[in-house]
């Protein structure tokens, strides 16, 4: 399928009849066409062919699609190297921010993902048709993405002209630029919107090392639910991964994949994560309102079906003893399933008797298909945060008691974040299984910036000081990381920042409780679908930092730029790290190893959750607030700067703030329309 609906060198265009161009569009347009698609079409083509006569080559796009985003841009223009993205609002007098975000957006998109356009100047520009005439500003970024232009249908050549002349060379490789490799790395909220939609992973993922990783293991899960069902078998698969590896990704595409095609299996995309399956949920469900038009309740109901809490699926299946409609069950952060004692305390608040670890229930309620049935279990390393959590030795024990089953297994599931053995041969299972590479995610995707994060994070909390300095040096350019102890100061790099719709925000332990005292309440819960959906005009997003999210609540989900807020729960002194609770009106030791370990992996979770770069804020604490001493942050801002943390300065924003050039269009230059219109002739 092309990339854009419509595309033509500029003779070409100029030569092409208008209702030929409508027809090819209307053909290729994936929707049914309304009349006020239609208009704006006709009003495109009747604009771009009346100022473009004067321009004696170039290359134009319609409807050119961004696979990631899962969005189309107007019109991309190639005209002398120069990348110009055209975004029309036909018959608009305003300029409203959400726009100027959008076309922001698809210019970052390209520089970010599309390898034609990574050293190109790339010239975002909103028309709205019917706006006024008003002074033009344009500032060009370090990474050459202008910041948005905003004209009008008669100055948009004067712009065109005056960029082209100032930044652009000979340049005629238009359709190297058409065909160019596109390497996306959505986030797991975008990923799971394309797939919903009917994207393949391949579609919507990165071409390197790691997306191809991701893709033999699709492959791969997908060929042994395919001979479970072909032989009449019943099949569990560990698939493991470091964090932002695309674990979740993987499932999500099984999932979809599998609803799409293999109807009757009813694959389902269960979690125990409770924000990520509400997050995940409302995010689909106001896609298919937006662009489908479906009532959102409806909408709803759909994605609930696709995506199910964990908790919900295994009560359904008291309640109801027969096998379930579900063939296919994909778990989401299986490490995380409850064990028996946390199991059994659960239910009996609830009135039910049930003494069994979630592992070993789950296994046997697929157990009650009577032909085939596959359980995915995606495990992530070094993941566990709360109590009762059961880990994947749990898993090892429960399906133990099920000898008939096949079990596939990563050849990483050694390794200390899962069972801790010290090799392949310490595995013992009385069931048929086997290891295989395919079946571990080794490279993180979710920070194109950076795929070095996790190790990062790994040797800083393993107090590995050498391997952290190294680390830091090869991943500081591309992904800034700061430390500072003005909240305001990491405010003010969150929002400089980012860039157009780039999400930010503040993260923080759910046992830092005296950052209260900061005016980072982690007690006070959020509205996580609002907090991770909502836009820059709801006090409720994440947009506003006055709500801080908690590895709880962010477990399984990214931001673009985050400020992880680090508390007097987990402190570094010359004895190594100290863990901490606080009761009443102290801080109490942590001493058993489990619940260290939980502590531990907190601030893992929360150190990892960045997709572009972030800032650390150690507070400075109070000697007059026994509950905040100094000693309590000192310990631990001194240690993330001995392995080279910069600490955040007004440099690096006078660094965000210098532009190549500044180009002023005055007044008086821009004309009345007819000469406008006319120019440059």
């Amino acid at each position: 399928m092309e990339r854009s609906y419509y595309q033509n060198h500029l003779d070409g265009f100029l030569k092409d009849a208008e209702d030929k161009i409508l027809g090819i569009l209307a053909k290729n347009n994936e929707f049914e066409l309304e009349d006020n698609q239609r208009r704006a079409w006709i009003k495109q083509i009747k604009i771009l062919k009346n100022i473009f006569r004067s321009i004696n080559d170039g290359f134009i796009a319609f409807e050119y699609t961004i696979p990631r985003m899962g969005k189309r841009i107007d019109n991309v223009f190639l005209y002398r190297g120069i990348v110009f993205l055209l975004e029309f609002k036909v018959g608009s007098e305003e300029y409203y921010r959400h726009d100027i975000d959008q076309v922001y957006d698809y210019g970052l998109d390209l520089k970010n993902f599309h390898e034609e356009s990574l050293d190109r100047y790339i010239v975002p520009i909103l028309i709205s048709t019917n706006s006024g005439e008003r002074s033009l500003s344009i500032h060009i970024n370090r990474d050459k993405v202008f910041e948005p232009i905003c004209c009008n249908e008669f100055n948009l050549i004067y712009v065109i002209e005056k960029v082209a002349r100032e930044y652009g060379f000979e340049d005629r490789q238009y359709i190297e630029w058409i065909e160019s490799r596109y390497r996306p790395t959505p986030t797991i909220i975008e990923a799971a919107q394309a797939l919903y939609k009917g994207h393949n992973v391949k579609d919507i993922s990165r071409s390197d090392s790691g997306a191809r990783n991701l893709n033999e293991t699709t492959d791969y899960i997908n060929e042994v639910i395919n001979d479970s069902k072909k032989n009449g078998k019943k099949s569990i698969c560990f698939l493991t991964g470091v964090p932002g590896a695309g674990k979740t990704l993987a499932g999500l595409n099984i999932g979809a994949s599998r609803q799409k095609y293999e109807e009757e299996e009813h694959a389902v995309f269960l979690s125990g994560n409770g924000p990520l399956v509400s997050v995940l949920r409302e995010a689909l469900a106001r896609d298919d309102n937006e662009y489908n038009g479906t009532l959102l309740s409806e909408a709803r109901r759909k994605s609930s079906v696709f995506i199910q809490n964990i908790h919900h699926f295994r009560d359904a299946a008291i309640r109801d003893k027969r096998a379930p409609i579900e063939k296919v069950v994909i778990f989401d952060e299986a490490q995380r399933a409850w064990n028996k004692k946390e199991t059994e305390r659960f239910m009996k608040e609830r009135g039910v008797e049930l003494k069994e670890s979630e592992p070993h229930f789950l296994i046997s309620v697929m157990d009650r298909h009577e032909d085939w049935a596959c359980i995915v279990c995606l495990i992530g390393g070094g993941q566990e945060i709360h109590k009762g959590e059961a880990g994947l030795s749990e898993w090892f024990e429960s399906i133990d008691k099920f000898k008939e089953w096949e079990v596939h297994l990563s050849n990483r599931i050694i390794d200390s974040e899962y069972l801790k053995l010290n090799s392949l041969d310490e595995v013992e299972l009385n069931c048929k299984y086997s290891f295989t590479e395919k079946l571990h995610l080794s490279t993180s995707i979710r920070s194109f910036r950076s795929e070095n994060l996790s190790d990062f994070v790994r040797s800083l909390l393993n107090i590995e000081v050498d391997r952290s300095k190294e680390i830091y040096e090869e991943l500081k350019y591309k992904y800034p990381i700061y430390l500072t102890r003005n909240l305001n100061m990491a405010k003010r790099f969150l929002k400089e920042s980012s860039r157009g719709n780039e999400r930010y925000g503040i993260v923080g332990s759910s046992d830092a409780r005296r950052l209260k005292a900061e005016g980072l309440n982690v007690k006070v819960g959020i509205e996580v679908e609002h907090w991770f959906l909502s836009g820059k005009d709801d006090v409720r997003s994440s947009f506003y930092m006055e709500d801080i999210a908690t590895e709880f609540d962010i477990q399984g989900l990214e931001l673009d730029w985050v400020c992880v807020a680090w508390g007097g729960d987990f402190r570094y002194t010359d004895a190594g790290w100290e863990y901490k609770n606080f009761k009443g009106t102290r801080w109490q030791n942590i001493n058993q190893e489990h619940q260290r370990l939980y502590k531990k992996n907190s601030y893992r979770v929360l150190l990892t959750r960045a997709r572009q770069g972030m800032v650390i804020y150690v507070p400075k604490g109070n000697r007059e607030d026994h509950t905040r001493d100094p000693e309590y942050y000192d310990g631990t801002y001194n240690y993330l700067r001995s392995i080279g943390i910069e600490e955040l300065r007004e440099e690096y924003f006078e660094k965000l703030r210098r532009r190549e050039k500044k180009i002023c269009i005055p007044d008086d230059l821009l004309k009345g329309k007819e000469e406008i219109m006319k120019y440059p002739d």
